[in-house]
């Protein structure tokens, strides 16, 4: 009988550090998002009313998209700048391709898009990878790249005009009361985790936590990290297509998501340099932080001050998760040492 005992005490002990295990470092984030979503019920006591929470999704999702995309290329050591300059250039050039083909079906035109922006990922993966350009450095390129090929080829005013049909899938819904960026976010994420599952995903991490070891081990470090590059880039075409859906043509429609999407990253537990963090967490930050925003203009905050709201985040996720590794740890205990290598 005390044995019995003892081992149901003993599994009821457990069962919730077997919870949190689960959770992993993406832990702190899903509590996050509840608090967030609290808050806004409060502040909105009609946020929860399905058109309201439905218009939510929609609004975040090209963030989510993303998100999970990024999540990609820093779960595998870098960095990807230019997907807010993809989702600018992708909005324009959908805008000038129905200017001069207006009958063009949608599907194709987005098959389109989503290709080209797989191009400008190889590209930014071949650079990083075979050339061993810095990938903080390619990205920042290629986005100031995109921006000023969109500026030149449209003047700063894009034209041309966005059908219906195109639009849909970005403002539209499925039976009528179910936006398509719900099934699209969906779809992306179902999708992020088999990826994550499968021997390209243990791949991907190992090649972020140390490329050299994975290389040795039989990883094609390089392919792997040029695929992540590719995904990320389609990724942000996808986004484009949503955003350009219900906020029409811009030459500003993706400026500063780049910074939006690394922020949504870090706040999932993701660390910064690879090797670590959910998919899953990731997305939930990308919810996250667009609740932080909501919240922030129910409450009447300046949206100024959004990016101030991303720095800290950025500067204190990134701190947090810079105490946790065991290097940095060592190097610390190594300087607070006497000069003479020894205590006593």
């Amino acid at each position: 009988m005390t044995t019995d005992t003892t081992t149901t005490t003993t599994t009821a002990r457990t069962a919730p550090a077997r919870a949190l295990r689960r959770l992993g470092a993406g832990g702190p984030v899903y509590a996050l998002l509840v608090i967030l979503l609290a808050a806004l019920a409060i502040t909105d006591a009609g946020f929860f009313e399905p058109d309201s929470f439905l218009a939510f999704v929609k609004r975040a999702a090209p963030l989510v998209i993303l998100a999970a995309g990024q999540y990609l290329v820093i779960v595998s050591g870098g960095f990807d700048l230019s997907v807010g300059a993809v989702v600018t250039a992708g909005v324009v050039a959908g805008a000038e391709l129905y200017g001069s083909y207006p009958e063009a079906p949608w599907l194709l035109v987005t098959v389109g898009l989503v290709m080209a922006g797989a191009v400008v990922g190889v590209a930014n993966g071949l650079i990083t990878t075979r050339l061993g350009v810095p990938s903080f450095i390619t990205t920042l390129g290629m986005m100031l790249i995109l921006e000023g090929a969109v500026f030149y080829w449209t003047g700063g005013s894009p034209q041309g005009v966005l059908p219906a049909s195109f639009r849909e899938f970005g403002r539209g819904s499925a039976g009528g009361w179910l936006p398509w960026a719900v099934p699209a976010c969906v779809v992306v994420g179902a999708a992020a985790v088999w990826l994550m599952r499968s021997d390209f995903g243990r791949t991907l991490l190992a090649t972020g936590d140390n490329d050299r070891a994975a290389h040795l081990a039989g990883v094609r470090v390089p392919r792997v990290r040029t695929l992540a590059f590719v995904l990320s880039g389609a990724a942000a075409a996808l986004a484009a297509v949503l955003i350009a859906g219900f906020s029409g043509v811009s030459a500003q429609a993706g400026r500063g998501l780049e910074f939006e999407a690394i922020t949504a990253v870090v706040l999932g537990g993701v660390l910064l340099g690879g090797g670590r963090g959910s998919v899953v967490a990731a997305m939930a930050g990308a919810f996250s932080l667009q609740a932080l925003f909501t919240l922030l203009n129910l409450q009447g905050v300046s949206g100024a001050l959004e990016s101030t709201v991303q720095g800290v985040i950025v500067i204190a996720a990134v701190g947090l998760g810079a105490t946790g590794r065991p290097g940095l740890s060592r190097l610390r205990r190594h300087r607070s040492q006497p000069s003479g290598g020894t205590t006593s």
